[in-house]
């Protein structure tokens, strides 16, 4: 199959041109030549040329190069991004010193053989393509990265606990020590976790997330791992794991509480060798990431109860850092609620909107058991329903004073999360009291919140 590469060959050597032409025309789909280099400038504007195949002498009996210096000049003003391949009847190693040092890529001498033209041109071109590719990546990673951290906006804060939280992360984001994230659900645990990351000296390289509370068991080793072509029936090609592609980075090991037993032990391993064996393969390989955790789970409950591994919770606890939970927080309120007013403002353009100091008391006394996450969710509601200059409670809470309606449905589900959600508000978000209300552990509490996305 022919390259997809686009070559200009420049020579005033008819022969040259055919020649070259021929050898190259099987390989690439596109060749052109020019035995003049004055059509260069209007060529290059109007078409896209990956290789120039550039004579270095075009006046007869010129020797001494300067023209080919001057058009590989001309050549990287137009286009930096182009390769350039100089080409001379003369052996002159301080033309080919020169030539570097103004961006060509490499060199030849004619006469040259068939094979000599079509290696160097081919060698060239591979350059040209994984340069191209890894632009690409590093393009696609920005991009990524800027959309993903876009997404979960600023710390947003002036409340004693949280200034606790603020001073560890001052503490620990310059070192590369393990950090595990506690705290309920919508707390922010993963926004806490990007601000490590942007703080610390591997900022530079990407912070690479993995949902462990999503990630089937049957799945784990690959993805964490990777895979070896024909490890397994769909693996086709090599793929490296979370591990490998997080390397100089990040990884965030997102609700480490749900991991298995068995899962937990690869963890450890894994963690203790920092290397890695891809499915299918014997040979291991090292990495290198800082290893920030996160869970709404009871893990050292769950340590005592023999469903988590108390070595694993070593390995990736050296700093631990605790986030309130909103109701703890109630100075944040106010400041959140303006936060997400005005961004959600921005985005459905009903900007202006405000919410009055009587409403603000009733939002600061609302326990929020669903914490930031579900009164950033409430907001929106209420800036999209909006239809006055001012919102009220009875926009943002539910029935307008934090009551929760009863369930209009008699399906199991509906009945249990409304039962759910009425005991936490009954105990002002203590999940202690509202467990024992309920008649169930704090563990089995937390899956039925994660479950009814309370």
């Amino acid at each position: 199959m022919k390259q997809k590469g686009h070559l200009l060959i420049v020579d005033d050597d008819a022969d040259v041109l055919h020649t070259a032409r021929l050898v190259l025309k099987g390989h690439y789909e596109q060749v052109t030549t020019e035995s003049s280099p004055l059509r260069l400038e209007s060529l290059l504007r109007r078409e896209s040329v990956d290789i120039i195949l550039l004579d270095m002498n075009f006046k007869t009996g010129a020797t001494t190069g300067n023209e080919g210096l001057f058009w590989l000049r001309k050549i990287k003003e137009i286009n930096p991004y182009v390769y350039v391949i100089m080409n001379t009847a003369y052996g002159d190693i301080q033309l080919a010193v020169e030539s570097m040092k103004l961006g060509a890529v490499d060199f030849l001498v004619k006469p040259w053989e068939k094979e000599k033209l079509l290696s160097t041109v081919n060698t060239v071109y591979q350059l040209a393509l994984s340069n191209r590719n890894v632009e690409k990546l590093k393009g696609r990673e920005s991009a990524l990265t800027q959309d993903i951290d876009a997404g979960y906006g600023q710390l947003v804060s002036e409340s004693e606990p949280m200034r606790a939280v603020l001073a560890q992360i001052d503490k620990v984001a310059a070192t590369d020590a393990s950090v595990l994230i506690l705290g309920e659900n919508g707390t922010g645990k993963e926004l806490i976790a990007r601000e490590i990351h942007r703080r610390s000296l591997r900022c530079d390289e990407g912070l690479i997330k993995v949902d462990l509370g999503a990630l089937p068991e049957s799945l784990f080793e690959a993805e964490m791992f990777g895979h070896v072509k024909g490890a397994y029936t769909d693996a086709k090609e090599d793929r490296p794991g979370r591990f490998e592609i997080a390397d100089g980075g990040s990884l965030f090991l997102d609700e480490i509480g749900n991991l298995s037993i068995s899962m937990q032990s690869k963890m450890l391993s894994v963690l203790q060798n920092r290397s890695v064996t891809r499915v299918g393969s014997s040979k291991a390989v090292p990495f290198d990431v800082r290893v920030i955790s996160a869970t709404n789970q009871p893990l050292y409950t769950l340590v005592e109860e023999g469903h988590f591994r108390q070595d694993l919770l070593y390995r990736i606890n050296t700093v631990e850092i605790e986030l309130p939970p909103l109701r703890e927080r109630k100075p944040d309120i106010r400041l959140l609620c303006l936060y997400f007013l005005k961004e959600y403002g921005e985005k459905y353009q009903k900007s202006g909107l405000k919410i009055d100091e009587r409403t603000q008391r009733q939002l600061a006394n609302y326990p929020w058991p669903g914490n930031i996450r579900e009164l950033q969710h409430a907001i929106e509601r209420a800036v999209i329903m909006s239809e006055g200059a001012v919102i009220g409670a009875e926009d943002i809470l539910p029935q307008g004073k934090g009551k929760v309606k009863e369930a209009q449905s008699l399906r199991v589900e509906d009945v249990e999360k409304s039962t759910v959600i009425r005991a936490i508000e009954k105990h002002g978000g203590n999940l202690s009291k509202a467990a024992d209300e309920l008649g169930m552990g704090r563990t089995t509490l937390y899956r039925k919140m994660k479950k009814y996305g309370i």
